[in-house]
């Protein structure tokens, strides 16, 4: 592990400790993971620093409006990616081509698509994890429990219902920071 590594680790592991969070599990150094419930800004903090706990670099995709102003420098350093949520295909597949070369690439999407309550979660994490063969790791965020967690690593096997019922079956008891805006994972292609 290199010093800049040893840095964030130490920095996460005292800021966690500090504000009273724990986490529970171990993160994959390749895959996509699932970060929910979304349901605050804080969510993008509590991702870095798991990750970086757990001696990982996280890639977390931002809508590109986050990225403007003084924000952008400090979202590009601690792994964000841009993301033109209308016009996704190139940025996702960019970073693809990169996952093929690398031996750590973790892809973080928060597949509820926005911090408040919606209907369905977006598909995104499935479709990528079935193209390319990258498995889904279950990254939640609890504010009662005050944990950031690493659940299960699944790999889809086309029955998007029976998939479903194994990620709600993990998220059932994770509430977010916010649990007003907490969305069941359910998918429009689950029908």
């Amino acid at each position: 592990m290199t010093r800049r590594f040893l840095v964030r680790r130490t920095i996460a592991r005292a800021a966690l400790r500090a504000t009273g969070w724990k986490t529970a599990g171990t993160l994959p150094a390749k895959g996509i993971l699932v970060g929910a419930p979304h349901t605050s800004n804080w969510d993008w903090v509590a991702t870095i620093l798991m990750s970086w706990s757990n001696g990982v670099q996280p890639m977390i995709l931002i809508k590109k409006e986050f990225f403007t102003g003084p924000f952008g420098p400090l979202l590009r350093a601690t792994g964000g990616i841009p993301l033109d949520r209308e016009s996704p295909g190139a940025t996702i597949r960019a970073l693809l081509e990169n996952a093929e070369t690398h031996r750590s690439f973790l892809l973080v999407i928060a597949a509820e698509g926005t911090r408040g309550k919606t209907d369905y979660w977006k598909s995104g994490f499935y479709k990528i994890s079935q193209q390319t063969g990258l498995p889904i790791t279950l990254a939640s965020i609890d504010g009662p429990t005050k944990t950031i967690g690493a659940g299960p690593t699944i790999v889809p096997t086309g029955d998007v219902g029976a998939d479903m019922d194994r990620i709600r079956a993990y998220y059932a008891d994770k509430h977010g920071i916010n649990p007003e805006g907490r969305t069941e994972p359910r998918l429009r292609e689950e029908g």
